[in-house]
């Protein structure tokens, strides 16, 4: 099995994540698969959903807060601004007040709540969230890329599409609830009425929005979502645990690459011994991965000499993944 068979055998699989702890290379891999099947003919965007995102320093482009920025002919990157989204929902908040009490400005109270609510951490994760939902259902592309936060993040990001239906089954059936009890007065207050159903209508579009975004991404007919592990212990412990998390939110597994293999080759030649070393305990941390994931290892990519900025340098990386298949 190689990355570039299994995309093949699975053509319809147009929702690529790579996920693995800090460090390991999933930008990397996010940004070569991209360019990989830019050079195929597709039209792709990948998209990082980590605050400290990297896509501008991989790709050598000011791209944060963009939106789509195109790369090259097929290729789109995007980082997305939490920020930006949190201060868009805040003044939506605002104009729907001003709307709905006819006030001229906000009371004081209540923009200190729309501040302090904006400061909570977890509203960043949901702005985040939001942002991922309108870029996935808005379908176009051919391929969406995702460059997902490391794991703890990851598997908080994947949940929040459950915690969010919850919540909104809940909220809808409670103003079903109102109307109902509100159905004779209705009747007399026109405008009330629709300012309910326009509140309910809104709750349940929302609610298509994110059950939208979350089958996809439990979808194994529709999404891949690659392991990226190098020959450490820890990293391979970790990797493990992670994979017994997602399986428990249906996340469909296609595979581990490992990165950063230093190659065995350089033993035979004259170097310094603790790069030998290194090279001897990558040795038995790679026969452990094939002993834990066995088949699912689908390719392994070298160390690069350099870093990984620029196209000449992910073209590279690219070759590596896919075996240099066109």
């Amino acid at each position: 099995m190689s990355l570039a068979k299994v995309f093949r055998e699975h053509p319809n699989r147009r929702y690529i994540e790579f996920g693995g702890k800090g460090g390991l290379g999933k930008t990397t891999f996010s940004a070569a698969t991209a360019y990989w099947l830019a050079q195929q003919g597709y039209k792709v965007l990948v998209f990082s959903v980590d605050p400290q995102a990297s896509l501008s320093d991989i790709f050598e482009r000011d791209i944060f807060g963009k939106g789509p920025v195109e790369i090259m002919p097929n290729l789109y990157a995007q980082e997305i601004d939490a920020d930006r989204h949190i201060k868009e929902y805040q003044d939506e908040i605002r104009q729907k007040i001003l709307d709905m009490y006819g006030f001229d400005e906000i009371p004081e109270e209540i923009e200190n709540y729309i501040q302090a609510a904006a400061a909570e951490p977890a509203m960043e994760e949901s702005a985040i969230f939001d942002a991922v939902v309108d870029i996935v259902v808005g379908g176009e592309y051919d391929y969406y890329i995702y460059d997902l936060v490391p794991l703890g993040h990851a598997l908080y990001y994947l949940s929040m599409a459950s915690v969010y239906d919850q919540w909104i089954d809940k909220i809808t059936a409670l103003r079903e609830e109102m109307q109902e009890y509100a159905q004779v007065a209705a009747i007399l207050e026109r405008e009330k009425e629709t300012e309910e159903d326009q509140i309910l209508a809104e709750l349940q579009d929302i609610k298509r929005r994110i059950n939208t975004s979350s089958s996809i991404l439990t979808d194994r007919e529709k999404t891949a979502f690659f392991f990226v592990v190098t020959p450490e212990e820890m990293i391979i412990l970790d990797t493990l645990k992670a994979a017994k998390l997602f399986a428990k939110y249906q996340v469909p597994i296609s595979g581990y690459i490992v990165n950063r293999v230093i190659p065995p080759e350089l033993a035979e030649q004259d170097i310094p011994e603790y790069l030998r070393h290194r090279i001897e305990m990558q040795k038995k941390y790679l026969k452990q991965i094939e002993e834990t994931f066995g088949g699912e290892v689908l390719t392994s990519v070298p160390e690069f000499e350099r870093d990984i900025t620029g196209l000449e340098m992910i073209s590279k990386v690219a070759d590596a993944l896919f075996g240099g298949e066109e």
